[in-house]
């Protein structure tokens, strides 16, 4: 304490305060203590301010990221595409359980996460289907235990020290297919003000996104037939659900003011979202948003058209969209969803690449160079295994390891 106070009388002193010296026995047997504390926050404070990582620095440190695929975004879909599908079947006993694993995942453990973190991944995407266990009574109330469920597994995420991704996946797809956009809006600012609410007090690494794919999507007409909607419907859709997402999680309380959010892109569609009609929502919180398409490579893969000269310049090109619409405007790219396996199948003839981990390797080198947060798209014992708890392929893991040590290293 005497050395601290000889402090403040030398800075005194410099700075010709003489009256903070009058005053100094007075200060040290009354008021010292708190005069040290109103310090000591001062200096946390602006060290806090310092330290503050802009959406630009996160990105980086997001590095690459896996989904936890066909787990929690499981739920009952036989004939999900009918205008019949009211409300979403019960599996089982209704458990979080019984939807976690009805699409064969098997269910998830912090050994699971933590050989995702040992094979260099440092974010965790978590596709939830927030509608699994809702009571169908209009309300959309979340129910305890799946929700409890999910904090579970984000837990395993924060315990590795992670980005732990939570969206709101096919579900959404069901809402808006079936309501307008009024309804929508209300429905969703139901949905993420309770999952807000519930994480609000989890801290930066936790992070939400809004929605998965289906932002501009069809509506079932009065016939019960799926109808697209003209574009500028769909965009009107895409920017005012966006908009409803991050006000709904700003007006909560706890971290929620200041917490990173990703909206989502129109169809999370590269050439959609990078369009004029694409609007990023207003916030209130400064420089928190990232945007979320998926598949940069999307086109050539369901053309066969994997490795070519073709497929490096449809890279490159979507790659620049990106860059122009959204990175050169400090706005990160979160892709989603990544291709984590080429089949052969999906090669071209003129492929200048052999295997699939090769390909792996050009996708996430682009990527990263780019700055955006490529998060590779797995289920169950595809890529990585959720029982061994690594990669299958030792060569994908490789290429892992090597980018994130990449960078790392800036």
């Amino acid at each position: 304490m005497k050395s601290k106070k000889l402090l403040s009388l030398l800075l005194a002193a410099a700075l010709g305060i003489s009256t903070l010296l009058s005053g100094c026995a007075d200060t040290a047997e009354n008021g010292g203590a708190d005069t040290e504390n109103n310090a000591s926050q001062s200096t946390e404070e602006e060290a806090e301010n310092t330290e503050r990582m802009t959406a630009v620095e996160i990105a980086k440190d997001m590095g690459i990221g896996l989904n936890l695929g066909n787990t929690m975004e499981a739920y009952e879909a036989t004939n999900c595409e009918k205008s019949t599908y009211t409300w979403i079947p019960k599996v089982g006993s209704n458990t979080p359980r019984d939807y976690e694993t009805c699409w064969r995942a098997v269910e998830t453990t912090q050994a699971v996460i933590d050989g995702m973190k040992a094979e260099g991944f440092r974010t965790v995407r978590i596709p939830v289907f927030w509608g699994n266990m809702m009571e169908d009574d209009g309300t959309y109330t979340i129910n305890e235990d799946y929700m409890n469920r999910v904090q579970e597994i984000v837990d395993y995420c924060v315990n590795d020290d992670l980005y732990v991704v939570v969206n709101c996946h096919h579900f959404d797809e069901f809402i808006i297919r079936r309501n307008d956009l009024e309804d929508c809006k209300r429905i969703f600012n139901t949905l993420w003000t309770q999952i807000a609410e519930h994480f609000k007090d989890y801290g930066d690494k936790l992070i939400f996104e809004g929605f998965n794919e289906y932002l501009g999507g069809q509506r079932f007409d009065e016939s019960g037939v799926l109808k697209d909607r003209s574009d500028d419907e769909a965009y009107e859709l895409t920017n005012a659900l966006n908009q409803t997402f991050v006000d709904a999680v700003r007006a909560t309380s706890g971290n929620n003011g200041d917490r990173m959010l990703i909206v989502s892109g129109y169809w999370t569609n590269i050439d959609k979202t990078t369009g004029d009609k694409f609007i990023m929502p207003t916030d209130t919180a400064d420089d928190r948003l990232m945007v979320s398409v998926h598949y940069i490579d999307n086109a050539c893969y369901w053309s066969n058209s994997i490795g070519n000269q073709n497929w490096l310049d449809y890279i490159k090109d979507q790659c620049d969209k990106l860059k122009s619409k959204f990175t050169d405007n400090n706005i990160p790219v979160f892709v989603g969803e990544t291709t984590s396996i080429y089949p052969s199948s999906n090669m071209a003839g003129d492929s200048k690449y052999s295997t699939s981990s090769e390909c792996l390797e050009v996708l996430l080198t682009w990527a990263t160079d780019y700055g955006f947060i490529p998060v590779l798209w797995d289920t169950n014992d595809n890529a990585y295994s959720r029982t061994s708890f690594k990669m299958k392929n030792p060569a994908d893991s490789e290429v892992i390891r090597k980018i994130a040590e990449k960078i790392a290293n800036g």
